[in-house]
């Protein structure tokens, strides 16, 4: 008997400090799962069950304490798997997707430090595209993703009257050179009721070592949508420049060409189209306009057209259309289908992926069910 209220009152006095504390932990994730049908590439037809179509699957876990006057301590920790598979998404990597820690201050911003998301990929899958980067019609398909760094330290602003800005720093850690590998991003925007705008600039240092010769990738990308309450119209435009500002989604970089004298062997991508493929572009431009458009309580239309602009010698350029429908069957279920097709000029190489697949030909339909949690 003693034991037991000795027992209660251990677990009353945790109780009172987490509550004073105001601290949580919770347990998050989406389950997403198509059939995709992808024709154009080098296999022909493919069918197949693909996970993250529409958003990858994940789990994750995230935490705040509240520190008083304003201050708290945050984390997250979020790891990506398949579901055809059961499979981690990158072997090796327990938490691949995202790994953070860091403090949040009303009056302050806040400052996370560890893996996580670039601004320029906040930009484009939150800003710019009315397929949110997943579905056939995703935006990565011919804008460049910049998607997350680790070693990165990311500073947000509080909002002050809709406008906010944040920048990110990844460390490249080279023992011989603090400039080599480094990644830097920023941008800053404007929220307030249907209007939604911004702007943001990043920058690779695709140096190995102080040594390397390889310059640098530079993207600059403004975005914005506004809510008409019939609709959402979405439009952005990207201006890329250097080595590796804009590689192929199938996999080819300016490596690969480099690598062979500026053609590249590798007949995955050669037998995908019946032209020579062209190196990726260090000069280019894309634009997208879009829209989604909710149809009755719980279905929504999303379409978009894009277009990759070579300036270069090559001139390699390509366009997408893409149409997708997302019906809510709760609001943490849905079921979707959507349809691309990339129209390839002068040797260009792009192919139509979804979120997490960076697919195979120029051609894809998929539909799926997405369950968040």
């Amino acid at each position: 008997m003693k034991k037991t209220l000795i027992s209660l009152a251990v677990l009353a006095a945790a109780s009172t400090g987490i509550a004073h504390a105001q601290s949580s932990v919770s347990i998050y994730g989406t389950v997403d799962a198509a059939f995709v049908s992808e024709r154009g590439g080098a296999q022909g037809t493919v069918n197949k069950i693909s996970s993250g179509t529409a958003s990858a699957s994940r789990i994750g876990f995230k935490g705040n304490e509240d520190l008083g006057n304003g201050l708290s301590a945050l984390f997250l920790l979020e790891s990506g798997f398949s579901v055809d598979t059961g499979a981690q998404d990158k072997a090796g990597s327990l938490f691949n997707r995202q790994a953070y820690v860091g403090l949040s201050s009303k009056d302050a911003g806040t400052l996370t430090l560890g893996r996580q998301y670039t601004p320029y990929y906040n930009t484009l899958s939150k800003i710019a595209d009315p397929f949110a980067v997943g579905y056939a019609g995703s935006a990565k398909n011919l804008f460049p993703s910049n998607t997350r760094t680790s070693n990165t330290v990311y500073y947000t602003t509080p909002k002050f009257n809709g406008f906010d800005a944040d920048v990110a720093y990844t460390f490249g850690e080279q023992a011989d050179s603090n400039k080599s590998g480094r990644q830097i991003g920023a941008s800053a925007g404007y929220s307030n009721g249907p209007l939604n705008a911004r702007l943001v600039y990043n920058l690779v240092n695709n140096q190995t070592s102080a040594a390397s010769t390889i310059g640098s990738g530079r993207n600059l990308l403004a975005a914005a949508n506004y809510d008409f309450v019939v609709a959402k119209a979405y439009l952005a435009y990207g201006v890329n420049k250097g080595v590796n500002s804009n590689v192929y989604n199938s996999g080819l970089s300016n490596t690969n060409f480099a690598a062979n004298g500026g053609a590249n062997t590798s007949s995955s991508s050669l037998n995908a189209y019946a032209y020579q493929a062209a190196a990726p572009s260090v000069d280019s431009t894309t634009f997208l306009i879009g829209t989604t458009v909710p149809v009755g309580e719980s279905g929504t239309v999303m379409a978009s057209y894009i277009k990759a602009n070579d300036k270069g010698i090559a001139n390699a350029d390509a366009d997408q259309w893409a149409l997708g429908y997302s019906y809510a069957l709760s609001k943490r279920t849905s079921t979707y289908a959507s349809y691309a097709k990339i129209k390839n000029k002068n040797g260009a190489v792009y192919t139509v992926g979804g979120n997490s697949d960076a697919g195979s030909g120029d051609k894809a339909f998929n539909v799926g069910l997405r369950h968040s949690f």
